[in-house]
């Protein structure tokens, strides 16, 4: 698993991948904008070419672009679409230009309007934004399910996924906060194993291609996107050691957002990395119970 955090591209985009490395991450998220704003920052090849190099040069493995929250690709305005829509591509380009692994993007909301006409709204954006793009894959986040927000079950997922066309290109960001809000109980090893089988029964495992993780403030089913720093919420250090050690997300970008100052720091990911190590060694006794178990009762039921 690649942990790592959500950095800062102020001061220029190779920024960042410095930050990353001062926080000793795997892998590292970005805004390739100012994300209170519409207006794009305007990067030339040279800065791409520092990032790249700056990448080339550092032990990151992985480079996630988060698009900016203003965007409601599922808006019933058509100038917030279009506004949307320019935004998005303008991330992708981004990631083409940089090697990233994936651009994060909340799918829109429906506000207070029909689901199933939201999600064909939203499909059309992201279609129309991976033709003006070339290779950088688009994940679709999974959200907590306030406010008519889209991507709340993953059957609204799969439902995004068909209304985009289905290109291979799309992929899922499934995030613990927001999944354990939405419902889905990831606390326990048996908990987050029956929720990916249900993922992948819907979806298709597939699509997985990024992670973010976070505790969650409110408890499950809450429906509200509250984070929490690790091991402070109601997953608590055993449900974040949980998700960070599920054997499905091996080699996934796995970024955390929220830091004791704000923002994630070195302490905040080497806590990560410590949960995760908890988490493994506790699979590890679990698999080494059910063996010895195992035995026994076969016995029992050859008698």
């Amino acid at each position: 698993m690649l942990i790592g955090a959500h950095v800062s591209q102020s001061g220029g985009l190779q920024k960042a991948v410095g930050r990353g490395v001062e926080r000793g991450a795997k892998a590292i998220q970005i805004f390739n904008q100012s994300p209170r704003m519409w207006r794009p920052t305007a990067y030339d090849e040279e800065d791409f070419a520092a990032f790249r190099d700056a990448l080339e040069r550092s032990p990151i493995k992985a480079v996630l672009i988060h698009a900016v929250y203003l965007l409601n690709c599922a808006s019933e305005d058509r100038e917030i679409r279009q506004k949307s829509l320019r935004s998005l591509i303008q991330s992708l380009r981004v990631g083409d230009a940089i090697g990233a692994a994936g651009v994060v993007l909340h799918p829109g909301s429906a506000k207070k309007g029909e689901v199933p006409k939201a999600i064909k709204r939203a499909g059309k954006v992201i279609s129309e934004a991976l033709k003006e793009s070339q290779r950088c894959e688009l994940h679709l986040e999974d959200t907590a399910g306030a406010g008519g927000t889209l991507g709340r079950s993953f059957e609204e997922l799969e439902a995004l996924f068909e209304a985009a066309g289905g290109d291979g290109r799309l992929g899922m960001c499934l995030d613990s906060c927001h999944l354990y809000a939405s419902g889905y109980d990831i606390s326990t090893a048996q908990g987050l194993r029956d929720t990916l089988d249900d993922c992948d029964r819907v979806v298709g495992l597939k699509r997985l291609r990024s992670l973010h993780v976070n505790d969650s403030m409110t408890p499950i089913g809450s429906n509200r996107d509250r984070h929490a720093l690790l091991g402070e919420g109601h997953l608590g250090e055993r449900g974040c050691g949980v998700f960070l050690s599920e054997p499905r997300f091996e080699r996934l970008a796995c970024v955390l957002e929220t830091g004791g100052d704000g923002a994630p720091s070195a302490d905040d990911v080497a806590l990560a990395f410590k949960l995760r190590k908890r988490g493994l060694s506790a699979r590890k006794r679990s698999s080494a119970r059910r063996s010895k178990r195992t035995p026994a009762s076969r016995r029992s039921r050859n008698r």
